[in-house]
């Protein structure tokens, strides 16, 4: 364990003694926008520590997965069930999982029923252009669920700039009867462009508990996007998704439990765009449609939950002078629910918001935002936040401070309430409120050249009534109709109170040394400590790292590539008897890739190790993460 901490360590520090030359301004570090605070702003402008990672790394590293992908970024925390897009929950300077909004082009994406489905991204990897990581609260600019962070997808067909016609395909064979494929294609002209892709990941998998970690999932999309006249562009996309996989021990810690879960959603989303001399209007709408059923064992009937999510919003985006710019908008919102356990249920949320963005001069920026929401369950809630930064040249000092909150889920509230009779399990409670915190952050970045930046942020969290799983005695429930006086629960409750502090430290590197050779490095290390009043430990919070080291790394020289991701994680130990499972203190994974590319740049051969070493571990009591897996693979590229 020394030494692979030891190793990840050394390729952290080796980062810095790289020597950068003169490169295309394009690439530069220093010069990157980003759009997750609703507006096109350099990075050093917005007063937040944003990491955007282009779509192409997707395809340079050993990943299968968005998921995978997110979980290499620096200071990202992905709790993996299962391997390979089955089932990944994402946490952000130790929030909950439900505390990280999606959203993929402008509109948020995450699911109604559970955040446990929030890393179903509808759209194939080479379809995206860039995936922005905002650490920290945006409540103010996005809503409920924007509390540690927000993970931004930006489309190529979405984003209105022009792409090369590509024609990609790709087949990986590997053990334990891996057999994954995929195709993607893109056309433009100069008003017109089309793309649409299939993914398809399949596996036997490994052994379990009496039972193996098999998993079928489908993703397929199209989408389309027109330059209309007048400065109009319409933008629409049309995307399927089809899961089935083993999902033992995913939810429970029971022998008995040998689940497994099938989950199949559509999503249609359409984005109208008007730009003027000195703004920009966005007309936004989605619809999400998604089914779940889980089967806890075959003898049981399975849960079969039906939800639709409806989302639409419109803002504009402008500019007072030179000094001064604005984004004002309003969202509107409703989540449906048909359910065998939860039962039937909708609500609908608005809320009206506005964003000021300042550069008073001296090399100083201020941006305040301020939202008001509205929902059926929790009433008015208004949410304020200010970002600021100083950024004379290569050093950008910046602080951020502000309110954020998010509203309970339909399994937090619903949950088993449906059912006759309920033996053991997790149970909802509809009186929930929603919680609310408020953040402070100070940080600095600095850009050793224009491609090598380290940044630094010191983070504070204070919750109140933060939603999470408790297990409670029977006499301390608050409803008993369809529960037994011997069985053993978790309720859904609003903890007292959690503060959170932590230090992260970003290192980020990306140098192009010819039109085939480049150095790609990022690494991430993340200190946290939290601390609960409540004297029953939640399930989630008692499980987030304590120290958090990951890393992403690229090298390609020639027609030779070789890539390594890893992650180390310390945490709270946990064990589970009856299961024979342990949640060690700490572990280290690391995944290798070699490919050669064909000449001409027609395609690439590659071989791949996930989990090298064999490293038996768990990110969550009990679902068992596969050992090492070995696989190949050609992609075809015209």
């Amino acid at each position: 364990m020394k030494y692979y901490t030891a190793l990840l360590l050394q390729l952290a520090v080796s980062l810095i003694s790289y020597r950068v030359p003169a490169q295309d301004s394009s690439q530069l570090l220093s010069n990157i926008t980003v759009t997750a605070t609703q507006a096109v702003q350099l990075q050093k402008e917005s007063g937040r520590n944003i990491l955007s990672v282009k779509g192409a790394v997707f395809s340079a590293l050993p990943v299968h997965s968005v998921d995978e992908l997110l979980r290499y970024l620096p200071g990202i925390e992905v709790q993996q069930r299962g391997p390979q897009g089955s089932q990944s929950d994402i946490t952000v300077r130790g929030g909950t999982f439900q505390q990280v909004l999606v959203i993929i082009d402008g509109v948020k994406l995450n699911d109604p029923l559970t955040g446990h489905f929030n890393m179903y991204i509808p759209v194939h990897p080479s379809e995206i252009d860039r995936v922005e990581i905002l650490k920290g609260a945006a409540s103010a600019i996005w809503g409920s669920e924007a509390v540690g962070g927000v993970v931004n997808i930006i489309t190529k067909t979405f984003s209105g700039k022009l792409f090369k016609n590509e024609y990609r395909s790709r087949v990986v064979a590997g053990e334990y009867g891996l057999f994954n494929a995929d195709g993607y294609f893109r056309w433009s002209d100069k008003k017109n462009q089309i793309s649409g892709g299939l993914l398809s990941n399949n596996a036997g998998g490994q052994a379990l508990r009496g039972t193996r970690s098999f998993f079928h999932l489908h993703t397929a999309n199209l989408s389309y996007s027109r330059l209309l006249t007048g400065s109009w562009r319409l933008s629409i996309r049309a995307a399927a998704d089809f899961r089935t996989f083993n999902a033992q021990n995913y939810y429970t810690s029971f022998t008995s439990d040998t689940a497994r879960e099938k989950v199949n959603s559509g999503w249609i989303q359409a984005g109208l765009q008007k730009k003027y001399p000195k703004g920009q209007l966005q007309l936004d709408a989605a619809y999400k449609k998604l089914r779940d059923q889980y089967g806890f064992r075959p003898a049981a009937a399975p849960n079969d939950n039906h939800t639709n999510f409806y989302t639409a919003q419109v803002y504009y985006t402008g500019e007072i002078n030179k000094q001064t710019g604005f984004t004002f908008g309003t969202q509107a919102t409703r989540k449906e629910i048909k359910s065998n356990d939860r039962g039937n249920h909708a609500l609908w949320h608005g809320a009206f918001y506005g964003i000021f963005r300042h550069k008073p001069g001296g090399s100083f920026y201020i941006n305040e935002s301020l939202r008001l929401d509205y929902d059926e369950n929790y009433g008015w809630v208004l949410v304020p936040q200010v970002n600021m930064a100083w950024s004379p040249s290569r050093l950008t000092l910046r602080a951020a401070a502000g309110r954020s909150f998010r509203d309970a889920d339909f399994t937090e509230r619903y949950n088993n309430y449906n059912k006759t009779l309920v033996t053991s399990g997790r149970i909802g409670n509809p009186a929930l409120d929603a919680e609310h915190s408020w953040n402070a952050e100070a940080g600095a970045d600095y850009y050793f050249s224009t491609r090598f930046r380290v940044s630094g942020s010191l983070f504070y969290r204070d919750y109140r009534n933060l939603i999470d799983w408790a297990n409670t005695a029977y006499a301390d429930m608050p409803r008993k109709e369809n529960l037994v006086p011997t069985g053993t629960y978790a309720l859904a409750r609003n903890t007292e109170q959690i503060r959170t502090s932590g230090l992260e430290l970003d290192l980020i590197y990306h140098e192009n040394t010819g039109k085939h050779s480049q150095l790609l490095a990022m690494a991430g290390l993340t200190w946290l400590d939290s601390k609960n009043n409540d004297p029953v430990p939640s399930l989630y919070i008692s499980s987030h790292a304590r120290f958090l080291l990951n890393f992403s790394t690229a090298m390609t020289i020639r027609s030779f590539t070789l890539s390594l991701t890893g992650v180390y994680k310390y945490r709270n130990e946990q064990k589970d008897a009856a299961l024979n499972a342990v949640l060690t203190g700490s572990y280290t994974v690391l995944n290798a890739r070699a490919a050669y590319r064909f000449p001409g740049d027609q395609g690439k051969i590659f071989f791949q190790a996930d989990n090298l070493f064999n490293k038996k571990y768990s990110d969550l009591l009990g679902s068992a993460m596969p050992g090492r897996w070995l696989s190949g693979g050609i992609e075809i590229t015209l």
